[in-house]
């Protein structure tokens, strides 16, 4: 299944001026108001669509734990004292994130959960998401929920051109709801500090060792260090870190809270976590089709097409987005009867509104590498500024069809879109049967044992090393001794 890109910037935790603590309990934070009715509603009816927007719930034994420690640090917030009013889900999602909605709805992806060391992680970063709950942040967004939405999605140059008239500005972000969108909006850098002491609060109450938010953005600064260098995925900014200008800052911030509660010990329960965590799914789950530098490979439809140098892609719950210089566009598949002119049609046809597309357009047929293709391009304008939008359809044996609807300034067509358009192939068989889902692996250090000698076995072509050492929050010349548990990605 291909999934929605959804522009996944969920309660990020910002980065702020280290400030001097008093003390744990001289922080200037209200006790929570219980939850109420209205709020328990809003969070159940925004549920169904967050899970399938980040590519459902995972099932693993990974996810009962979740639930666990989301509950036992959720009960300490004040909304409320019976941990069963907190619903926990672990997403099946490949990209950084933690966020919580009104009404007690607290989410974690599996990747994020992987990134972690420690249970007392864990629980610092879903305590830092419901406290954005408990200091009720969501309602003083509501008011740029709408127009984030849409400008967060379309770049600068195609805001001003389709984010109006007609239903052409609503192209990439159609399906995404009103509950979605708010769960994803970002705080103001006031109340991710707000949120982060919130934090620090709960683990202490909790037992658990107040330090442990500063040591899981440690790592999290480390995964965006080695991300940047991602070539062709967008998904290159831990999605938790996706507006933090000063990564160490935040760190350091976080540890000097932790320290001005004077708790020095607490839970930290690493082999407990790191045990259960094992054999957990980690990077993109290939039903649902995965992000292989610039190409996009689908084993189970067994299709494949590469984005041209300087773009990069988005892997979400039902297409996949492209942006470049001057340029966007959506993949996708949508109701086919065979008639591949008509489905280019209907697909323009779902994108107008007033003012957008014609009803029918001249539609030209073509063949990409022995597959049927057709394609059109139409003018759209808001007030007076035209864009191209390009419709470009696929019909390879099996009787489904698949589509590009691509948006660049008026004048341009497809322009540098085009080799990607032209790439669309099938797989064969042998190509797609090799693409396997990586694992989280708990192994235990023997002596001799050495991260340079480990990170053989990580299941990558390059940075080997590095992706081991961000894995497992050590240093370069970190050395490991007999006995200690490990994170390893493999097969």
């Amino acid at each position: 299944m291909l999934r929605k890109f959804k522009l996944v910037i969920a309660a990020p935790i910002a980065f702020a001026a280290i400030a001097t603590p008093s003390s744990a309990q001289d922080v200037g934070l209200s006790p929570a108001a219980p939850i109420s009715a209205t709020e328990r509603r809003q969070g159940a009816e925004a549920s169904a669509g967050i899970i399938t927007e980040y590519g459902g719930a995972y099932t693993g034994p990974q996810a009962p734990y979740a639930v666990r420690v989301g509950r036992s640090i959720a009960v300490q917030t004040g909304l409320g004292a019976d941990p069963s009013a907190y619903t926990v889900t672990l997403l099946n999602s490949p990209v950084d994130n933690a966020f919580a909605t009104p009404g007690g709805y607290v989410y974690v992806t599996r990747q994020l959960m992987a990134l972690m060391n420690d249970e007392a992680e864990l629980a610092a970063v879903l305590g830092h998401e419901i406290g954005h709950v408990a200091a009720r942040h969501s309602a003083r967004r509501e008011k740029v929920a709408k127009r984030n939405a849409i400008a967060g999605i379309l770049g600068q140059l195609l805001v001003g051109a389709v984010a109006g008239n007609g239903g052409v500005g609503e192209l990439l972000s159609k399906g995404i709801g009103t509950g979605t969108q708010l769960a994803t909006l970002k705080f103001s850098r006031a109340q991710e500090t707000e949120a982060d002491d919130l934090a620090v609060q709960y683990l202490t109450r909790a037992g658990y060792d107040p330090r442990a938010l500063s040591t899981m953005l440690s790592s999290l600064a480390a995964q965006q260090r080695l991300d940047q260098g991602a070539s062709g995925n967008a998904r290159s900014l831990p999605a938790w870190a996706s507006t933090h200008p000063d990564p160490q800052s935040r760190v350091q911030r976080a540890a000097a809270r932790a320290a001005a509660t004077g708790v020095t010990k607490g839970i930290r329960n690493r082999n407990g976590f790191l045990m259960a965590l094992d054999g957990m799914m980690y990077g993109e789950d290939p039903r649902q089709g995965v992000i292989e530098g610039s190409s996009f490979l689908h084993p189970s439809l067994r299709i494949a097409f590469t984005i041209p140098q300087g773009f990069t892609m988005e892997n979400g719950a039902t297409a996949v987005s492209i942006t470049g210089p001057n340029a966007k566009a959506e993949f996708s598949t949508a109701a086919f009867n065979g008639d591949l002119r008509g489905y280019v049609n209907s697909v323009l046809s779902s994108l107008r509104g007033s003012g957008g597309a014609p009803d029918q357009a001249d539609v030209q047929e073509t063949n990409i590498n022995g597959i049927p293709a057709a394609y059109t391009q139409v003018r759209a304008s808001s007030g007076s500024t035209p864009v191209d939008v390009t419709v470009f359809a696929y019909a390879p044996p099996g009787g489904q069809a698949y589509h590009f609807v691509a948006l660049t300034p008026a004048g341009q067509g497809i322009g540098a879109m085009s080799p990607m358009m032209q790439s669309f192939r099938r797989m064969a068989p042998a190509e797609a049967a090799a693409i396997k889902p990586r694992f989280v692996r708990i192994v235990t250090a023997k002596a001799g044992d050495t991260p340079a000698s480990l990170s053989q076995r990580m299941a990558y072509d390059e940075r080997k090393l590095e992706r081991f050492l961000v894995l497992n929050g050590l240093a370069q010349g970190s050395r490991l001794m007999p006995g200690q548990k490990i994170k390893l990605i493999t097969r």
